[in-house]
């Protein structure tokens, strides 16, 4: 009999979490076969692996692109499709069991509803759309079939821990961060820092978005708001330390004061490959840590004073709302504007801050709700980096 081999779409298959999503399904090729892949722009890189994988459908988001991945793929079976409609219509296929949810941002929250609403596994690298729209994904999840899987490393290893355990048994997460490039530096060390040296992340190999939220500690806070949406705790049971060795994924602390962390090499295969194989484990051919070659793994408090992200983060979860939709698409806008020169690195939870407390307030927001408060919080981010450059050139 013909083993079943589980359908894989890769949403955002061109980006760091996508490209090692395909290393581990090119490990095992017996056990799943890629159904679709998409990508926003990179037309290129997605025809170099529709070629490879040979999937049923392949989207590009950025719908002026349709036309070049047409030629390039001419004479392939795969099925092309473009923009948003597409991204979500590959997201719900019948060939599809798992989707992995890559896209960077607030653009994969419709896919990510596309894919739990038709009864997906949902393998979630997009922390942005859950944070965004937690309660749309809270009512797509009641969905029969429907399942979240975690792929941050961080949410993997709490995911982990707690397999087996009592959720009213548990009495703290704890969510590890390297501390990014500038652990360690105050306020008037960051005054100056460039893209490129936040773009240099100690230990992880990411896009560019989120290895400046790590450096901003962003990342971390956005985190925390995931991890209350997938767990369910109190915001005050989740808590950060900076591990710098990036070895210890996350732990959870229990009622008798017991602690179970999940440790590995700082590599996003692992989570990836959990998610996909869950709820058994599948053999992987890279790296393994090793105990004796990195016997010292240091904890420290996180720098609150100087990276106020995570402030942000359990004040967003105390409004609640639409209040860490606005926080996300602030950043979003802000990060985008540090990568481009136009504003400085602490400009970033500056423009964040201020954004967010003007956006307008939207107690239990529907999809079209969100959509306006992103809308709203990117322009009033853009607006104070134009005033401040105004203000600065007067």
């Amino acid at each position: 009999m013909k083993r079943h081999k589980k359908g894989v779409a890769v949403l955002g298959a061109t980006g760091s979490i996508g490209r090692q999503t395909l290393e581990v399904v090119a490990a095992h090729r017996e056990s799943y076969e890629v159904t679709a892949l998409t990508a926003g722009r990179d037309v290129e890189g997605l025809a170099r692996l529709v070629r490879e994988f040979r999937p049923t459908f392949a989207v590009i988001a950025d719908e002026s692109a349709y036309g070049r991945l047409k030629s390039l793929l001419a004479g392939e079976p795969t099925k092309i499709l473009a923009g948003s409609e597409g991204l979500t219509a590959v997201a719900a296929t019948p060939e599809t069991d798992v989707v992995v949810a890559a896209v960077v941002g607030f653009a994969g929250l419709a896919s990510t509803l596309a894919a739990l609403n038709a009864a997906k596994t949902v393998a979630l690298a997009n922390k942005e759309s859950l944070v965004a729209g937690g309660g749309l994904v809270a009512r797509a999840l009641k969905t029969p079939g429907a399942r979240l899987l975690p792929v941050d490393s961080e949410h993997s290893a709490l995911f982990q821990c707690l397999v087996g355990e009592s959720p009213e048994r548990v009495e703290k997460l704890i969510l590890t961060a390297s501390g990014g490039p500038f652990r360690g530096k105050n306020r008037k060390e960051l005054e100056n820092v460039t893209p490129q040296q936040a773009l240099k992340h100690p230990n992880w190999s990411m896009g560019a978005k989120i290895t400046i939220d790590s450096a901003t500690l962003m990342n971390k806070a956005l985190e925390i708001i995931e991890a209350q949406r997938l767990f369910s705790v109190e915001p005050e049971k989740i808590s950060v330390v900076v591990h710098p060795q990036s070895i210890v994924h996350s732990c959870v602390e229990f009622c008798d004061g017991s602690v179970k962390a999940q440790m590995g090499l700082p590599d996003m295969r692992l989570p990836i490959a959990y998610a996909l194989a869950y709820p058994e484990r599948i053999s992987l051919p890279f790296p393994r840590y090793d105990f004796f070659s990195q016997a010292n793994l240091t904890f420290e408090p996180p720098d609150r004073e100087t990276f106020r992200s995570l402030d942000f983060a359990y004040e967003a979860l105390k409004r609640e709302g639409n209040v860490p939709c606005a926080l996300n698409a602030a950043n979003e806008a802000a990060v985008s504007l540090f990568l481009e020169g136009k504003i400085s690195f602490l400009d970033i939870f500056e423009a964040v801050e201020r954004a967010v407390t003007r956006t307008s307030f939207v107690a239990e927001p529907e999809y079209a709700d969100l959509i306006e408060t992103d809308r709203e919080a990117r322009t009033r981010v853009v607006e104070w980096a134009e005033n401040k450059t105004a203000v600065g050139v007067g």
